[in-house]
């Protein structure tokens, strides 16, 4: 019997993101409000009688066997596991991964019968939970690789409250404790480690999952790549990066009935002196313990990169968040136009 406050809680959190498309049978899901929702997850997901609905949440997920599908998740926290119910359009997305759903229910596909995967994640399974930089999203990994899945919050409000309601659910599990540490002297504590660069920030619960989070050298790290990519045009000890958020891209796509816009998952990074937008691997980094080989690609790709000096205007939209802003920059690009006139008018 949930508390008044906890339905209150959960039909509040229960809205879909303004800007991203579900399935109907989701629509259906952020369709129901207070004891309808928490009656539909006794009787639709729950796998024990006895659990209970914690925390409920919107976000898009990536999953580690298939890194290059984003799509949107109900995300719901209960006293026994996670459960992802997702969109149906996930299971066509990607072909030749199709083996890692079970299709046992295709014959129901064409009747008006609206169907959704979920995928469970049981809270004894779970192993650690890496938190990305600035809280923009969080990577939860259990005992396989069938069993990693990020969750691309792009808010770091609901990352903070979902990890701290999962360290509430995780308390109170029975667990065998952990063996007692052996006392460590002052200068193997702090002394050099060996791999020659600070490991991460871990908080072990007393569940004995680890939470995961980044330190102060990624931020370094981050900007030494992206000072590669600016050719040597910034000495590296002046660069800042001032922002890093995870955003859409919007590409506007015509011929359509009306003139649709698809999102492309970017990570912008904004320095001092420039603008830049990644690729960035969500999922398969710092590498899982049974990683046998390094991801097919690296974390950061460059995808587009422009000075501040040639930024024309910017262009806010005048709706709720999440905001669109549209950057214009001059055509010239990379070319100092002073320098160029002085050669060309007033002779060698």
């Amino acid at each position: 019997y949930p508390s008044e406050f906890l339905m209150q809680k959960i039909t509040e959190d229960n809205q879909i993101p303004v800007h991203l498309h579900v399935s109907v049978s989701l629509q259906y899901v952020a369709g129901l409000k207070g004891r309808a929702l928490v009656e539909f997850f006794h009787s639709n997901i729950a796998e024990v009688e006895n659990e209970e609905l914690r925390h409920l949440m919107w976000s898009s997920v990536l999953f580690y066997k298939t890194p290059n599908v984003e799509v949107m998740a109900c995300v719901l926290l209960s006293t026994k596991a996670i459960y992802f119910l997702l969109d149906d359009s996930f299971i066509h997305a990607d072909e030749h991964q199709s083996d890692f759903w079970n299709k046992e229910n295709s014959d129901c596909e064409n009747s008006s019968f609206h169907l959704s995967c979920c995928f469970v994640l049981k809270l004894n399974d779970l192993q650690s939970v890496n938190v990305g930089l600035f809280d923009q999203y969080f990577r939860i990994t259990g005992h396989s690789a069938d069993h990693i899945v990020t969750c691309l919050t792009r808010d770091s409000y609901n990352t903070h409250t979902f990890i701290q309601q999962l360290m509430a659910v995780l308390s109170l599990l029975a667990r065998t404790p952990s063996p007692e540490p052996v006392d460590k002297d002052f200068y193997s504590e702090f002394g050099s480690k060996n791999t020659g660069k600070m490991e991460n920030y871990e908080l072990i619960h007393s569940s004995r999952v680890k939470f995961i989070y980044p330190n102060e050298e990624e931020i370094g790290d981050l900007a030494f790549l992206v000072a590669e990519k600016m050719d040597g045009l910034t000495n590296l000890p002046s660069l800042n990066i001032l922002l890093y958020v995870l955003a859409f891209q919007v590409n506007n796509v015509e011929g359509s009935a009306q003139n649709t816009s698809s999102l492309q998952p970017k990570t912008l990074i904004l320095t001092s002196s420039d603008l830049f937008l990644f690729d960035e691997d969500y999922i398969s980094y710092p590498l899982p313990e049974f990683a046998k080989e390094p991801p097919k690609r690296d974390k950061y790709q460059l995808a587009d990169g422009r000075r501040i000096r040639d930024l024309d205007r910017v262009l806010m939209g005048y709706q709720t968040y999440p905001q669109a802003l549209t950057f214009v920059f001059d055509d010239v690009q990379n070319q100092d136009l002073m320098q160029n006139l002085t050669l060309d008018h007033f002779g060698e």
